[in-house]
């Protein structure tokens, strides 16, 4: 082959490469432009599709709702306890020196305002004088003992009025820019039942300097007497609301083969598709993308569905 042949022969391969890569790189571009419509179809013609009947569904409290929109409240986890509340708390000492005659209560009784609490004889004046309930309440603290020389601060009796009490919750320096007087809070006991809501009244205006946070308070209604003081407490701050597109309960979102995904109700039945997801609270998740308003999806029991897919993949009767 001569040179002139040889150069034809090149310019003619180079031809045909750059051709063949123009529609070669044409078919590649054109598969991300795909709407996500089409893709969602891609994904339920190819996945996998569980049919079971009503008795099934029902026996597993499975519940079937429509993707709308909603509000998610943003919340702060706290953690504190129970104190009195100061307001409600007397600290009464003895007037004079003297000798524990008599003691009529002990601690853990309820008292009066004017209920006697002991009989002391002065020491100077061989006088006896009673000490009294100076308001309603609960003794939490008595030292006194019928023969015991008193007259000092380690006598004084403690009494606390807790219809009322305060949980005092800690707020971390990173979280002080979100926790807001007057934000909704939702105090519980991890070892009880027991919610109460109310909204903070105070935040401290310091930060202790050895565990690095302030104080937030919420007062509580304890006329059942179900909040003790020093009892550990946790508290859920509401902080923020965001209108979100798409927002499911948390247990409609399930893992499958390293992918979250909603079982949503189609023309052949439930199919895993393919989402993503955005902000969320201890209820409701946003979904950003892979379900649409309208579209009907599993809201309760998807863990029913997912379970049917892993028996399938070992083995298990298809449906």
């Amino acid at each position: 082959m001569d040179i002139k042949n040889k150069i034809i022969y090149i310019s003619l391969g180079l031809i045909t490469g750059i051709i063949a890569g123009y529609f070669f790189s044409g078919s590649l571009e054109s598969e991300p432009n795909l709407t996500k419509e089409k893709k969602e179809q891609h994904e339920e013609e190819h996945s996998t599709v569980i049919n079971l009947p009503d008795s099934v569904l029902n026996e597993f409290g499975v519940k079937i709702a429509v993707a709308e929109s909603g509000e998610i409240t943003i919340h702060k986890d706290l953690t504190g306890e129970i104190i009195p509340n100061p307001y409600n708390l007397a600290h009464i000492v003895p007037r004079f020196k003297g000798i524990v005659k008599a003691v009529y209560r002990k601690i853990g009784d309820r008292v009066k305002k004017g209920d006697k609490i002991a009989l002391i004889e002065s020491n100077e004046s061989l006088v006896q004088y009673e000490v009294t309930s100076s308001i309603d309440g609960v003794i939490l603290e008595l030292h006194m003992t019928p023969g015991e020389l008193i007259g000092d601060e380690k006598h004084v009796v403690t009494i606390a009025n807790l219809n009322n009490v305060w949980a005092e919750l800690n707020v971390y320096q990173k979280d002080l820019g979100d926790v807001k007087v007057g934000q909704l809070v939702e105090v519980r006991s991890p070892h009880t039942e027991n919610v109460f809501r109310n909204k903070l009244f105070y935040i401290s205006p310091t930060v202790d300097e050895a565990t690095r946070t302030a104080i937030a308070r919420v007062m509580l209604n304890n006329s059942n007497g179900v909040w003790k003081p020093g009892m550990f407490v946790s508290g859920k701050v509401y902080t923020t609301k965001k209108k979100v597109r798409v927002a499911v309960p948390k247990n409609a979102v399930q893992i499958l083969e390293g992918q979250t995904v909603v079982f949503v109700k189609t023309g052949k039945g439930f199919q895993p598709r393919v989402v993503s997801l955005g902000i969320e609270n201890d209820r409701l998740v946003e979904i950003l993308d892979g379900l649409h308003t309208g579209e009907s999806y599993v809201a309760s029991g998807a863990f029913t569905f997912k379970s049917e897919i892993l028996k399938e993949s070992f083995g298990g009767d298809e449906h």
